[in-house]
């Protein structure tokens, strides 16, 4: 069959690749690490797949950008990156910096009320 006498949903060719702006960013994220070489794809795909594949993970995919945070993860602390500490201090410091944030802004860690604290 052709890619012509395939039946597409129209939708579907004008669905959004990324259903949330964060999943794009994790995604760019990725990319980005990649092209400063601090891991080749074959070590991405393997850490990807692992994580897809855990028993926890959902089986519609539903949780498939979840799985990918969790696969770079692994991978920076893997590398000797970022540890599981060093990721979970940044990700509850963008938080606070998001709810200090006024609506329309962008979010930037500066606006992070404990950043005084030494985060």
């Amino acid at each position: 069959m052709s890619r012509h006498e395939a039946r597409i949903p129209v939708a579907t060719l004008d669905a959004p690749v990324f259903a949330e702006p964060w999943q794009a960013e994790a995604f760019a994220m990725v990319v980005a690490l990649h092209e400063r070489g601090l891991f080749s794809w074959a070590e991405w795909a393997e850490r990807l797949s692992t994580e897809v594949k855990r028993p926890e993970a959902a089986t519609d995919g539903s949780d498939y950008y979840e799985r990918w945070l969790a696969a770079l993860e692994r991978l920076l602390a893997e590398k000797g990156l970022a540890g599981h500490e060093e990721v979970d201090a940044v990700a509850a410091a963008w938080e606070r910096a998001a709810h200090a944030t006024p609506h329309g802004q962008p979010i930037v860690l500066e606006n992070d009320p404990g950043r005084s604290s030494g985060l």
